[in-house]
């Protein structure tokens, strides 16, 4: 039994040595194919760059701005009397034009009028009881007089009194409370003006909220007149710009898409500045028979000439000041200044004519970066 363990261990540890030698046999095997092969070939891959060349010139600095066209002359239509509004030289209501003088709203006023021709009635028996006395007392004062009674009617405007040939004459005629009376009808008059409200301008009526027929109270609001054919912008402009936009500044003003264009000029500016938004208000007069108010209109003002710059994609920039630029089939990074910000660019100082600028931004590009030039 002992001679049987004995010669299975020796079989065991046989078997366990060839397979030793075996898997040492593989692994030198697998060494020596390994060695026996090439190591690969690292190859530089050069990326391809479009590039374009640097060209400084004077550059305008153009600020955008945008704002909504208002007429330049607009007036709201108030009352300054009461009654019943009886017409208008044309139908009162929006769109309608009107010439300058013409009436826009004609208020009945016959029991004004009544009342004025009443008031004048008490002037005439005034001025007809003091006149034998003016006889007695001032007989070359008289004629003047008895001449301004004679041609006086109740149904015409007052006209001037004759001129006191003296102090005394003066005094006596204002002791009769004749000036007082006269005074009080002239204020009466300039209020029976009122009754009729004329356009100050030619124009349109832009709003009307009353209708003939309607009572009209004594500063009721009745419409909005505005002219045509001139208006204005308000835009606000940065206060860093403010010196360079000054009255007369030559402004181009177009619509949204860009299909319409007409001029304008800076007419004023205010010489307050918003705290808040450090901006000030320019406003831009703009003519044009096909502009109406309202319309939203863009702006594009030329505040100055930059020298030397190059103006640039705004993508191209990187850490606000650097650029890149070819040298010898090699990135190389540049520092430039931007000097101002354009909405897709921006325009820059510090680049040399004839300078390779890469002009498409490359993901991954980094300085020393080996590159192969494309055509722009």
């Amino acid at each position: 039994m002992h001679y049987k363990l004995s010669y299975m261990r020796k079989i065991i540890t046989s078997i366990i040595g060839l397979l030793f030698i075996g898997g040492a046999f593989l692994l030198a095997r697998q060494l020596a194919i390994g060695k026996s092969q090439p190591k690969p070939i690292e190859r530089k891959v050069k990326l391809p760059v479009s590039v374009e060349t640097v060209k400084n010139i004077n550059t305008p600095i153009t600020l955008k701005t945008s704002g909504n066209l208002a007429a330049k002359n607009k007036v709201d239509i108030y009352s300054e009397v009461s009654g019943i509004f009886k017409s208008s030289a044309r139908e009162f209501k929006p769109g309608s034009p009107y010439r300058k003088g013409q009436t826009l709203l004609l208020i009945n006023s016959d029991e004004f009028r009544a009342n004025i021709k009443a008031q004048k009635s008490n002037l005439y028996n005034q001025m007809v009881l003091f006149m034998p006395d003016l006889r007695l007392d001032y007989p070359d004062a008289f004629p003047n007089w008895e001449k301004y009674i004679t041609h006086f009617d109740v149904q015409k405007p007052l006209e001037a009194f004759p001129e006191p040939q003296s102090e005394k004459e003066k005094l006596f005629v204002s002791g009769k409370g004749i000036y007082t009376s006269f005074f009080n009808i002239t204020n009466l008059e300039e209020r029976l003006d009122k009754y009729v409200i004329r356009a100050p301008f030619s124009g349109v009526l832009t709003e009307a909220l009353v209708n003939p027929g309607a009572l009209v109270r004594n500063g009721q609001k009745l419409g909005e007149f505005i002219s045509t054919g001139v208006y204005e912008m308000e835009v606000d402009i940065n206060v860093a710009y403010q010196g360079l936009l000054g009255v007369g500044k030559s402004v181009e003003l177009h619509n949204l898409e860009r299909t319409n264009k007409w001029p304008g000029k800076v007419v004023r500016v205010n010489g307050k500045v918003n705290q808040a938004s450090q901006t000030i208000k320019v406003f831009i007069q703009v003519a044009a028979p096909e502009l109406r108010e309202g319309m939203y209109l863009e702006a594009d003002l030329v505040a100055k000439e930059e020298n030397d710059t190059y103006e640039l994609d705004r993508k191209l920039l990187f850490d606000e000041n650097k650029v890149f630029v070819v040298r010898d089939s090699t990135l190389d990074v540049v520092e430039v200044q931007a000097v101002f910000f354009k909405e897709s660019t921006v325009v820059v100082k510090g680049l040399q004519d004839g300078q390779q600028l890469m002009s498409r931004p490359v993901p991954g590009a980094y300085k020393g970066m080996r590159i192969t030039l494309l055509e722009n």
